[in-house]
């Protein structure tokens, strides 16, 4: 058992790939180890701006040794009536390379046939390691290669230096263009010189030692440990995003943490704005008080030991000043009209060429947004249909403001900011933010009830003028997000308890499209349909992300529910039921009667002959039924499903029976008819749930 090392020195690495690459290069070298059967203990993974590195501990020597059969023709055909080999049995010796005489005998159920067992040596490991290595590195998800110089390898940066070791012994190779060695490189400017590796164990310690932490996952811990001791030295939170601190972390091979300020006449610009360029043009370490909002400093990771640090610290400052001044002007730039001045020049912007403006969007949503204010509105929620109306032709205003412009990702936040700034009132203001909400799948949903009229409008508009002009998704295409927000659609009617129907809001929606000049839709009727089944089949996605079986989800699919918040009861029944001790017994039978009435060649009746019931099992199947639709009326009424799928478990025993003992297709017809229609009444009372033929328990 030995230590193997690999490490690829490069030009500076791509900081957003740095830890996919590390990932990868592991991923594969460990896969293809384990399919050549080379064992080892260990095997770990190192990532710094100039490197890629992979240790291996106690590694095996060489591949086991194993047993290969070859088989041959039959014995028949091996051997003649004096036990000589035949042709077939020589040309088969000769092509393995040895004498008849070497062969034995194979016995299978098929029949004996001669073969032979040859014994295949392992190769060294040393021997496989070079190609495994490169065969990673060709395999790493790289989405564009370049080449260095004359250099016909590529790679995504040019390469320096190859280092391939066992123990402390060079493994001879030449891996993307570069002779393998025992010489590595520290920090850039602290050990520049090459430095040579006394044995594979040594390389973390020694690479330590040149102002190199190697190890990513170490250097991540450091920098969110320095990050979080200066921010508590002024007793703030730091805002650390984990893609930008992976980014950071990317960035540096010795991580010195440093503070800096600005100018607190910064802050009177919406802190978001700030944080944005501050994050992602400068990568910068945002602080907040306790309550979120934003402190004038700033948190920055050098790459260099500084005998002055102030010197590092002035200069970022220096750096940032621009950006904020920026960010301000364009604030201040924008408060020199109100906010739905701006709205003017949304007439002119185009939403979607065959769908209109924005304008036109905002006046869609308008009308769409006051229908759903008025639906909560008689459900007893505290709402002003016209402040709804108001905020949603405001909805769209903040997309031609500056600040906005500058910083897209802000479209929502500006207009709440200016929205308060020009004394709208605040359900209007904190709407205009929170109609993009979700944004994210497990993202919070909007808060007041005008920004969930918003966030439903926007979606709903978009879903159907999309599909109205042929431009549903498919396949891996979504250009306008519509699964993401179909799923958004579900989930703030479900988790706001809203109790609307589907229907509505698409026909609703629909008639958005229609004007005094006719309707952007051609199809009406064929889009009411397109919609429905789509949002329809964002139910599966989004249970199965909850853990739902596929299953249950279909129970309930099977009935078509229009109503999503019903939807989510009905899901939550059903999982209930399939944890009852009868509920197998009970998928089943309903299995068996929706088979058997489904093969019904006339119509079932949905009234049973009582006069009819000749046998004691059928007599008290009716009479549990008849208990059940009593028991389950007002429980319906009151949308209790769970507590319906309980009462319908003791149905168990009675359907089990009359299974057993009673002849459904009986030769006189009128008895047929009517335990059809008995069985009729059972699943209809399954029905008014879900459809529990569909699970599989």
């Amino acid at each position: 058992m030995s230590t193997i090392l690999f490490e690829l020195g490069c030009e500076e690495l791509p900081p957003k790939s740095l830890k996919p690459l590390r990932d990868a290069l592991q991923a594969s070298v460990t896969e293809q180890l384990n399919e050549a059967e080379i064992t080892f203990d260990s095997i770990k993974s190192f990532a710094a701006p100039r490197r890629l590195a992979i240790q291996i501990q106690g590694i095996s020597d060489k591949q086991p040794d194993r047993t290969e059969q070859k088989r041959g023709p039959a014995i028949k055909a091996a051997f003649d009536a004096q036990g000589n080999p035949t042709r077939a049995a020589m040309g088969f010796a000769n092509g393995l390379g040895i004498d008849a005489s070497e062969l034995v005998t194979i016995n299978t159920d098929k029949g004996d046939y001669v073969g032979y067992e040859q014994t295949i040596h392992g190769q060294a490991t040393t021997e496989l390691l070079p190609a495994i290595f490169q065969t990673a590195l060709d395999n790493l998800p790289i989405a564009k290669r370049m080449r260095s110089g004359a250099s016909r390898n590529e790679f995504v940066r040019p390469v320096q230096w190859a280092v391939l070791m066992q123990d402390d012994t060079v493994i001879n190779a030449v891996i993307q263009g570069h002779q393998t060695g025992t010489q590595t490189r520290g920090h850039r400017f602290h050990s520049p010189d090459y430095h040579n590796i006394a044995h594979a164990n040594d390389y973390e310690s020694l690479l330590d030692g040149l102002n190199v932490v190697a190890d990513f996952d170490k250097r991540q811990t450091l920098i969110k440990n320095q990050v979080k001791a200066l921010a508590d030295e002024v007793n703030s939170d730091a805002i650390v995003p984990q893609d930008l601190l992976d980014e950071v972390t990317a960035l540096v091979d010795f991580p010195i943490a440093l503070r800096a300020s600005f100018e607190a006449r910064f802050l009177q610009v919406p802190q978001e704005a700030l944080i944005s360029t501050m994050q992602s043009d400068q990568k910068y370490f945002c602080l907040t008080d306790k309550a979120g909002k934003l402190q004038p400093f700033f948190i920055f990771i050098t790459n260099i030991m500084s005998q002055d640090p102030n010197q590092i610290i002035e200069g970022n400052e220096k750096v940032v000043r621009p950006r904020l001044a920026d960010a301000e002007f364009f604030f201040l730039q924008d408060q020199k009209q109100p906010l739905f001045a701006l709205t003017e020049s949304l007439k002119t912007r185009v939403f979607q060429d065959k769908l209109g403006t924005i304008w036109e969007k905002s006046e869609r949503i308008a009308k769409l947004a006051a229908f759903i204010a008025t639906l909560i509105q008689q459900q007893g929620h505290d709402i002003s249909v016209d402040e709804t109306a108001r905020a949603a032709m405001l909805s769209k205003a903040d997309l031609a403001s500056s600040l906005v412009g500058e910083y897209p990702e802000l479209q929502g936040i500006a207009g709440t900011y200016y929205a308060r700034l020009n004394g709208e009132t605040e359900a209007v203001a904190a709407s205009l933010e929170e109609q993009y909400l979700p944004k994210f799948s497990g993202d919070v949903l909007p808060q007041t009830p005008i920004g969930i009229c918003l966030a439903l409008a926007d979606r709903l508009d978009t879903l159907v003028g999309i599909f109205a002009i042929d431009q549903a998704p498919t396949g891996s295409k979504d250009p306008f997000s519509l699964r993401r927000s179909a799923i958004g659609i579900l989930r703030i009617l479900i988790e706001k308890q809203l109790p609307i129907n589907l229907v509505a809001l698409v026909e609703q929606a629909i008639k958005g499209y229609s004007d005094a000049d006719g309707s952007k839709i051609a199809k009406m009727g064929d889009t009411f349909t397109q919609v429905m089944t789509f949002l329809n089949s964002r139910y599966r996605a989004m249970y199965t992300e909850q853990g739902v079986s596929v299953d249950t989800i279909q129970a309930v699919q099977a009935i078509n529910p229009h109503m999503p918040l019903d939807f989510d009861q009905r899901i939550r029944a059903v999982q209930a039921f399939s944890e009852l001790s009868q509920a197998s017994k009970l998928a089943d039978s309903n299995k068996r009667v929706a088979n058997i009435l489904a093969k019904s060649e006339v119509s079932v009746a949905d009234t049973v002959n009582e006069a009819l019931l000749s046998e004691a099992d059928e007599q008290s199947l009716y009479s549990s039924v008849r208990h059940a639709q009593t028991a389950v009326k007002p429980l319906l009424e009151q949308a209790d499903y769970t507590q319906v799928l309980q009462t319908l478990a003791s149905l168990d025993e009675p359907l089990s029976q009359f299974f057993e003992s009673v002849m459904v297709n009986s030769e006189d017809e009128a008895l047929k008819n009517n335990r059809l229609a008995l069985l009729k009444q059972v699943r209809a009372l399954f029905l008014t749930v879900a459809d529990i033929s569909e699970l599989q328990l």
